[in-house]
């Protein structure tokens, strides 16, 4: 059963009706609000970009790394015996149903900085590259999603179309504002060319779904990869019961529960969760992140064995074959992975938890309202808001360091 939100969402006829009845605002004036300014928005998004290009200008990719810097040798070149025939074929029927203006603008080379120019804020729509659904045709678009439905197991698939339609259901709770919320927003880009031996890959980008997927001869990377939505639940609308991440909420807080008193003393760095507390989404390529909480090493086997299924329910997002590729690495160094957690435990708690080894870090957690501080207290974290990604520490994110020893052995 799906916890309860900590603030029940209030529908737009029961918001208008409490608004009026507080005289917070009139019909006129809600409506505008709703509505948004248009070119405010454009400009705070150029305020965006501009610092976005003025992080990437002053830090060259290193990756995420604890203090004592990046581990080398973690990810070799070699087979892992699971086909990406089926990838490359839906990225080439993807372009071949473009045109020549529309291929020129998602395609980059394998080695672009585009890899890095993703958010999963809003604001960011304003500045994505590639190609939106929304400027497609249908068969278009048909082909864009046969490349995520290549890509992605039918979980994650479900999981990234689910969040495209909560973007829609926040266009409708602020007013049905389309300008800035949609289904259709959400940019592809194709890096390098789609090849059996060769390096290349696609980025997914928009709000709350930005996905990387890097290939190289039948190897995989899919991170960064974050996952996420406001709200998390739709009470209404177009998409009405749509709903995500609630496996991967409950099963943070069955292996929380599962520790005892000891083990719980170490893995919870904080009881009250006052704000956001996530560090690796957009823009955060090269986070320090020292090793915290509980060490899966001090787990017992079933609290272990729980520790790996929360982790399989992020790499489960990832196509079957290429998923249990990634579980082979992430067991081999178990020992080497701790679990934090902050917030309460709760069914109605919010919090955030981090799963970080030398070869995978996940971080999930609840946000204060962005999109809907006229139905939920402004600063409070709530159950509606949610931000979940996926990295690969010590140099592999966007399959970074087998780019790098491809090039070393296979000079360009």
């Amino acid at each position: 059963m799906r916890p309860r939100p900590r603030f029940l969402p209030l529908r737009p006829a029961r918001l208008l009706v409490l608004a009026l009845a507080a005289g917070l605002v009139g019909t006129m004036a809600l409506q505008a609000q709703q509505q948004g300014d248009e070119e405010a928005v454009r400009r705070r998004a150029e305020g965006f970009n501009a610092r976005a290009e003025a992080y990437l200008a002053a830090e060259p990719f290193r990756g995420i790394a604890t203090a004592e810097g990046l581990v080398t040798g973690l990810f070799p070149l070699g087979s892992s015996g699971v086909s990406t025939a089926p990838v490359q074929a839906a990225a080439e029927a993807f372009l071949a149903a473009l045109d020549d203006g529309q291929r020129a603008a998602i395609q980059f080379p394998v080695d672009d900085l585009e890899w890095r120019r993703w958010a999963n804020q809003s604001i960011y729509d304003f500045s994505r590259q590639g190609l939106a659904l929304e400027a497609m045709d249908s068969a278009q678009r048909e082909a864009a999603l046969g490349l995520l439905r290549a890509s992605l197991s039918a979980k994650g698939l479900d999981l990234a179309q689910d969040i495209m339609h909560l973007n829609h259901t926040l266009g409708e709770l602020n007013g049905d504002n389309f300008f800035e919320y949609g289904d259709g927003k959400y940019w592809f880009s194709i890096m390098g060319e789609p090849s059996t031996n060769e390096p290349w890959g696609w980025q997914l980008d928009g709000h709350h779904l930005n996905l990387n997927y890097f290939v190289l001869g039948d190897q995989v990377v899919m991170t960064p990869a974050f996952w996420g939505s406001e709200p998390a639940v739709a009470e209404g609308g177009k998409y009405a019961g749509t709903a995500i991440m609630e496996d991967e909420q409950r099963a943070g807080l069955e292996l929380v529960r599962l520790l005892d008193e000891e083990q719980r003393a170490r893995a919870v760095l904080a009881t009250a969760k006052t704000g956001n507390d996530i560090l690796t989404q957009a823009f955060s390529d090269n986070v320090i992140i020292d090793y915290a909480g509980i060490n899966a090493g001090s787990l017992n086997e079933e609290q272990k064995a729980r520790l790996v299924n929360l982790v399989r329910l992020y790499v489960n997002n990832l196509r079957e074959g290429h998923a249990q590729v990634r579980m082979t690495e992430v067991v081999e160094h178990l020992d080497d992975t701790w679990f934090a957690w902050i917030g309460g435990m709760e069914d109605d708690s919010v919090f955030y938890y981090r799963i970080q080894s030398p070869v995978l870090l996940i971080e999930f957690d609840h946000q204060t309202p962005v999109g809907l501080t006229h139905l939920y207290p402004p600063g409070v974290p709530f159950k509606e808001h949610i931000h979940a990604v996926v990295r690969t520490p010590n140099g592999n994110d966007y399959g970074k360091d087998l780019l790098r020893q491809h090039y070393e052995s296979h000079p360009h």
